[in-house]
């Protein structure tokens, strides 16, 4: 699948479902699809970079460190009785690069991505189930 190829759900939906290309050039292009679906959905500034940043990082997860196809769910809920946005990637699990254990990644250059998540979502979490991982962060946003 290219960049061209993808697809969600038609403007204004409440949930938007992206088929992700295993490249790390499809980041920078879901994000440009992210930002039209927040800005339909009157997202506050701070709440689109936030949930923009988080997308970033769970999608570069996916593409870097799990086996393909990788999809990206982005709903709008909420979360103790505030507007909330919920991104989910869902893979088909961890890769270790050829020769290489896990031990063996420079924790300076990787590892950080998930402590972002953690430290601007109010709940996250992973679900493992046969044959898939999803990662999932829910953050409070404003409507702008």
């Amino acid at each position: 699948m290219t960049t061209a190829q993808l697809t969600a759900a038609p403007r204004g939906e409440a949930e938007h479902v992206f088929g992700l290309p295993h490249d790390p050039g499809a980041v920078s292009a879901v994000r440009r699809r992210i930002r039209m679906v927040l800005t339909d959905w009157h997202l506050d500034a701070d709440g689109t970079e936030d949930v923009l940043l988080v997308v970033s990082e769970l999608l570069t997860n996916a593409i870097v460190h799990a086996l393909p196809p990788a999809t990206l769910r982005l709903s709008r809920t909420e979360l103790d009785g505030c507007g909330a946005i919920r991104v989910e990637v869902t893979d088909r699990g961890p890769v270790t690069p050829a020769g290489l254990s896990p031990c063996a990644l420079d924790p300076d250059e990787h590892g950080r991505g998930l402590d972002i998540v953690t430290a601007l979502a109010a709940r996250c979490g992973v679900d493992v189930q046969a044959g898939e991982t999803n990662r999932w962060a829910e953050l409070r946003v404003g409507r702008g």
